[in-house]
């Protein structure tokens, strides 16, 4: 935190840290340097009022806000652990993830506001925390005036910060003390807890936030990610702030209170670098361009774009329609087990070329490789192979939590002496590096093998399919198969000739073999709240293994299991 906040309050107390753009469009809160540091104190001196210590574990269940951020500074400042937890993950997730790590306290809101809804937060830790003995406290703030029901060890958090001294002298840390950890999946098994340290962390979150983006002093930086995932932790907070920026805190949706909504931030608040998620850029460009160009965007020099590898189609709208062709716009690779970008076009030579929908360039200090079925390095290019990285940098994982045997055989078995992404790649003829997609998204059909994300890039060049999802099911003769999953921009009634376009389309831009042998059209795919489509409930569909679908509590809506369910029914039966 003295990078973060102490560092820039002695030299620039007035500049502006957080832009909080709240969930009723138009009512932004500017938060300066000296006002996040007394709000953070404040909350440090609370937490350590009621018991929590160095090393302790402090679980935050909340909206963006400039109070969510004080909740995570606060525990760095004291040496406690935040844990943040996504405040769309259900009560079940969160209790999860609070006995895993032996939390002490949940920091949280009354309620929730995103897109004109009320989310009941408080509600679901009640639910969680009643399964959790090593929960001592909850801390409660009041997003809206909404009374919560109160119990014994919840504290009106606003009220005790307001008695609180606004002064907090930081813990002494060293480099390798743990600064926070972030559950997220694995392919397999329950959530896996990523430990992040102090000194590394903040270093490669704060280089990659300068170098990657090209940010300037008096930018102003909105990444619309939310603190639940590690792009809220890296480029909303930790790295902007340690370069002393100002940061852009957006709680709501792209599409609330319409389509525009993004855009008319960008005006409004003359956000110079927008950084976002390809799932969002195809949700809109559903839309057209007019919700786009209604708004001035004159003042985004960057975009930037993060989650998953972007498509094609989706790039060119983001590059030609949003940032009028002007704008630099890098896709960025990287993981939360990174800590921070890995892979992106920008930190370049001057004016160097950027390959649409390729991440490209290694950031100073990764070390890619590409490596073979054998475990073999592959050397040379116009390559594909397992994407590792050959050296450690700063900003790796140290961990997952309480399973130092877990993090060894999930990312340093499968290639020893390299760390394993999980995710395959291809290195152009110039060297570059494409993502073509996790290596457990694979598939292998007639011994070819295919990215999933390869055949769904090649369908959502179709202008009449916004969202594809393609699996792999066991074929009798080929080994595998591919199955697509499409969503339509207009219930078509020529849904065969789209169908028809779709096979065509894969032959021509990959190959014969690459066309699925089955293409379903759903309303829509079932997607995390955080828009990561959930592959693995498709392939429990297709694979008739319904009964057993496993957790489905990420799920945006969990309503959509059934309906893929009773659409793939009718498919079959036809």
């Amino acid at each position: 935190t003295v990078n973060c906040l102490d560092q820039h309050v002695e030299k620039s107390p007035n500049r502006v840290a957080l832009i909080w753009e709240r969930d009723e469009p138009g009512t932004a809160v500017h938060v300066t340097y000296r006002e996040l540091l007394d709000l953070t104190c404040r909350l440090a001196n609370t937490l350590k009022k009621y018991g929590i210590q160095k090393g302790d574990r402090v679980a935050i269940y909340m909206s963006v806000s400039p109070l969510s951020v004080a909740a995570m500074l606060a525990c760095a400042r004291i040496g406690a652990v935040h844990t943040v937890v996504f405040a769309g993950f259900s009560a079940e997730s969160l209790a999860g993830r609070i006995m895993d790590s032996g939390c002490k306290a949940v920091i949280t809101y009354n309620q929730g506001v995103r897109g004109g809804r009320i989310i009941q937060l408080k509600t679901t830790v009640d639910e969680a925390v009643k399964d959790c003995p090593s929960i001592k406290h909850v801390f409660v703030a009041q997003r809206t005036d909404n009374k919560v029901q109160m119990g014994d060890r919840d504290i009106p958090l606003e009220e005790e910060m307001a008695k609180a001294a606004s002064v907090c002298t930081p813990e002494s840390m060293d480099s390798e003390d743990m600064l926070f950890m972030l559950y997220t999946s694995g392919s397999t098994g329950k959530p896996k807890g990523i430990v992040h340290t102090q000194a590394g962390y903040l270093l490669y979150a704060a280089l990659t936030h300068k170098y990657v983006f090209d940010y300037q002093q008096g930018d102003v930086f909105g990444c619309v990610a939310d603190i639940g995932w590690i792009t809220g932790h890296s480029y909303v907070v930790y790295g902007p702030l340690c370069n002393g920026a100002t940061s852009v805190l957006f709680e709501s949706t792209p599409v609330y209170p319409d389509p525009g909504r993004y855009w008319e931030v960008v005006q409004r608040l003359k956000i110079n670098q927008f950084y976002g998620a390809p799932t969002a850029i195809r949700l809109l460009l559903n839309y057209g361009e007019e919700w786009v160009k209604k708004y001035d965007r004159s003042s985004l020099k960057t975009l930037g774009s993060v989650g998953e590898p972007i498509n094609n189609e989706a790039w060119q709208w983001f590059y030609h329609v949003v940032g009028e062709g002007r704008c630099t716009l890098v896709d960025t690779w990287w993981q939360t087990e990174t800590g921070g970008i890995c892979i992106a076009p920008r930190p370049s030579e001057e004016k160097a070329e950027i390959v649409p929908a390729m991440a490209m360039r290694p950031f100073f200090g990764i070390v890619p490789v590409l490596m073979d079925e054998n475990g073999k390095v592959i050397e040379g290019n116009d390559v594909s192979g397992a994407l590792c990285i050959a050296q450690p940098w700063p900003g790796m994982a140290r961990t997952i939590y309480g399973d130092d045997q877990r993090f060894v055989d999930a990312y340093f078995k499968a290639y020893p002496g390299y760390y394993f992404t999980g995710d395959g790649a291809y290195r152009t003829k110039k060297g570059y590096y494409q993502i073509t997609g996790r290596m457990d998204d694979v598939i292998n059909i007639s011994g070819h093998r295919l990215g999933t994300a390869e055949i769904e890039d090649a369908m959502a060049d179709h202008p009449e399919v916004p969202e594809t999802a393609v699996i792999g099911y066991p074929h009798k003769i080929k080994g595998e198969g591919a199955f697509a999953f499409i969503v339509l921009k207009e219930q078509t009634a020529h849904i065969d000739r789209v169908k028809e376009e779709l096979k065509t389309i894969v032959a021509s831009k990959i190959a014969k073999y690459a066309v699925p042998d089955h293409i379903l059209v759903v309303k829509r795919l079932p997607k995390t709240r955080s828009g990561k489509i959930m592959r693995r409930l498709l392939r429990k569909v297709v694979t008739e293994q319904s009964s057993n679908m496993g957790d489905t509590t990420t799920l945006d809506d969990p309503s959509v299991v059934k309906e893929i369910l009773d659409a793939y029914q009718k498919y079959k039966e036809k």
